[in-house]
C-alpha cells in the first residue's frame, strides 16, 4: 500500500488500524492452541477486550446500533476504504456478528491445518446464494453456458434455488449427480465451463453422503472449488476443510442454534480456495469469505441480525456436548425403528446397514473424543428418516399421532421434530425430482431432540400402532 496517496490524517488511522490487526492476529493464533470446547465457549472475545471496551462484560455484548460513528473525516475515509478495521454499518459488519464469525471460523478450522474465515448471513439460503453467485459470472462475451455440478440429494430449498433461480431464470446449467459415491459420475459431468462442485453431507432428509476427500481432489484437478453444506454435521462432528473442501456453508438456524430462537447462515472458506475464475480483487481467491463480506454481501444486503448472531453464539458454547448426546439418542431411536415391522427402511448413517455407513464413518467423528484406545469416537448427528410400509396415507397417520414429537419443518432443535418432506420441505421440487433424490411420500424425517430416548421411542411406538 502506498501511504503517500493519503493525507497525513488518513495515514495516522491506517497505522492505528495496522496495530489493531496485529493484535487481532496474535489473539487468533493464541486461540488456535486451545481445545474445541474452550474455543466454543470463548471465541475471540477476551478478558482484555471486555475490560477495555465493554465495561467488563463477561458475555459478548449485543450491539443493536445500525452504524458506527467516527472521530473525524480522516478516520471515516480510512474506515470506509477498508484500510482499517471498522463496523461502519450493520449491513456490512457488526461487533456482535464479528464475535460469532470468528468463533465459527476457529471451530471450522480446528486442527485442519488451514487458516479459515467466515461471514454470517441472514439465513442458510442466503449463505448458499452468496457462496455460489461469485462463481457463476461470465468471464468473456460469447462464453458457452456456465454449469454447476451438484448432488441431487439436497435440501428442497437448495434444489429450488439451483433449478429455478439459477437454471431457469439465469441460464446456469445444473448437472445433477444421482450417485454421489460414484467418482466416475462426478468426473463425467465436469467440463471446462464447470464453475464449482456442490454437495450436502449428510443430506437432508435421506442421509446421502460421499467421499469428500476424493471429490475435492477431482474438483482441484479441474481448478474449481468444492462447496459443501455441512449443516447436519456441524464442526463438532466433521470439518470438511480438513479433507479438501474449499468452502463450507451452514444454516446456523439448525444444530448450531439448537434452542430454535434465531435464523441465520454462515459461509466459511479456507485460505486460499481453488478457482480458475479471474477476479481483479485478490481477496476473491485468498480470503473468499472476507471478499463476500466486503463486496457482494455489502451490495446484496443479506446481513444477519445482531440479536440472532448472539443467540447462535450462546448456543455454540456447548456444541460438542450436545452433538454427542443427540447423536447417541438418535442411534437408539434408529435401532428401535430398524426392528419395527411397520418400517421398511431406516435412513441413518450410524447404522451399519446403511449403504454409505463406511464412507460416513471415515469423516463423522466427535471432535476431541477418545474411545479409550486413542481413536476418535464416531457420531452421526441427530437427523434421520424412516419409511412406513403401505400407502402414503400410513405415513400421514403416524405423523398425525405423535404426542411428544412436534410436527414441524424445522430441524436441529433441542426438541424432537418430524415432517413428511414430500408434502413440506421438498414439495415444490415435484414428483419426478423427488424420485430422482429418493424422497418417497412414505418417508418421515425425524430430528431427534434431547428428551429421554425412551420417551421418544414410546411416542413412536404408539404412533406406529395406529396403522
Amino acid at each position: 500500500m502506498n501511504l503517500s496517496n493519503y493525507s497525513p490524517g488518513v495515514q495516522k488511522y491506517i497505522e492505528i488500524g495496522d496495530k489493531i490487526k496485529q493484535k487481532q492476529r496474535h489473539l487468533i493464533e493464541s486461540r488456535k492452541k486451545l481445545k474445541f470446547d474452550t474455543i466454543a465457549v470463548h471465541g475471540l472475545y477476551s478478558i482484555e477486550e471486555a475490560l477495555e471496551n465493554n465495561q467488563g462484560a463477561v458475555i459478548e455484548p449485543l450491539y443493536l446500533s445500525t452504524s458506527q460513528a467516527y472521530r473525524d473525516a480522516d478516520e471515516m475515509e480510512a474506515a470506509l476504504a477498508y484500510l482499517m478495521p471498522t463496523w461502519s454499518y450493520t449491513r456490512i459488519a457488526n461487533p456482535t456478528t464479528y464475535y460469532l464469525e470468528w468463533t465459527l471460523a476457529l471451530l471450522e478450522g480446528y486442527q485442519t491445518g488451514c487458516d479459515t474465515s467466515c461471514v454470517i448471513t441472514s439465513s442458510g439460503m442466503s449463505a448458499i446464494t452468496s457462496a455460489i453467485d461469485p462463481f457463476i459470472v461470465k468471464q468473456k462475451s460469447g462464453e458457452e453456458k456456465i454449469n454447476i455440478v451438484a448432488t441431487c440429494q439436497v435440501y428442497g430449498g437448495t434444489f429450488q434455488l439451483f433449478t429455478v433461480r439459477k437454471m431457469q431464470e439465469r441460464g446456469v446449467e445444473i448437472r445433477w449427480i444421482l450417485h454421489p459415491d460414484d467418482m466416475d459420475e462426478w468426473k463425467s459431468k465436469i467440463d471446462e465451463n464447470t464453475r464449482l462442485l456442490y454437495g450436502e453431507a449428510p443430506s437432508n432428509p435421506q442421509q446421502s453422503f460421499f467421499d469428500i476427500e476424493e471429490v475435492a481432489k477431482i474438483a482441484h484437478q479441474f481448478e474449481i472449488p468444492l462447496i459443501l453444506d455441512s449443516t447436519c454435521a456441524t464442526p463438532a462432528l466433521m470439518r470438511p476443510i480438513q479433507y479438501g473442501a474449499d468452502i463450507v456453508v451452514h444454516s446456523t438456524t439448525k444444530s448450531l442454534t439448537t434452542g430454535g430462537l434465531a435464523v441465520g447462515g454462515a459461509i466459511l472458506s479456507k485460505k486460499p480456495i481453488t478457482t480458475k475464475i479471474k477476479n481483479d480483487n485478490p481477496l476473491f481467491k485468498e480470503n473468499f469469505a472476507e471478499y463476500v463480506k466486503f463486496l457482494p454481501y455489502r451490495d446484496n444486503g443479506p446481513a444477519a441480525s445482531p440479536f440472532n448472531a448472539l443467540m447462535t453464539l450462546n448456543d455454540l458454547r456447548t456444541l460438542r456436548l450436545k452433538m454427542d448426546f443427540l447423536s447417541r439418542n438418535t442411534m437408539k431411536v434408529a435401532e428401535f425403528l430398524q426392528s419395527h415391522p411397520a418400517v421398511y427402511q431406516v435412513d441413518y448413517l450410524g447404522l451399519e446397514s446403511h449403504p454409505l455407513h463406511k464412507i460416513a464413518k471415515k469423516y463423522m467423528k466427535l471432535v476431541d473424543s477418545d474411545d479409550g484406545k486413542g481413536n476418535p469416537v464416531n457420531r452421526y448427528g441427530h437427523l434421520m428418516s424412516f419409511r412406513i410400509d403401505g400407502p402414503p396415507e400410513n405415513a400421514r397417520k403416524v405423523l398425525n399421532s405423535f404426542k411428544i414429537i412436534w410436527r414441524a419443518t424445522d430441524l436441529g432443535r433441542i426438541k424432537s421434530l418430524a415432517t413428511i418432506p414430500a408434502i413440506s420441505t421438498h414439495q415444490q421440487q415435484g414428483e419426478e425430482a423427488r424420485q430422482m433424490a429418493d424422497i418417497p411420500p412414505q418417508l418421515i424425517r425425524l430430528c431427534v431432540g434431547a428428551e429421554h430416548y425412551e420417551d421418544i421411542i414410546a411416542d413412536l411406538e404408539q404412533a406406529l400402532s395406529k396403522i
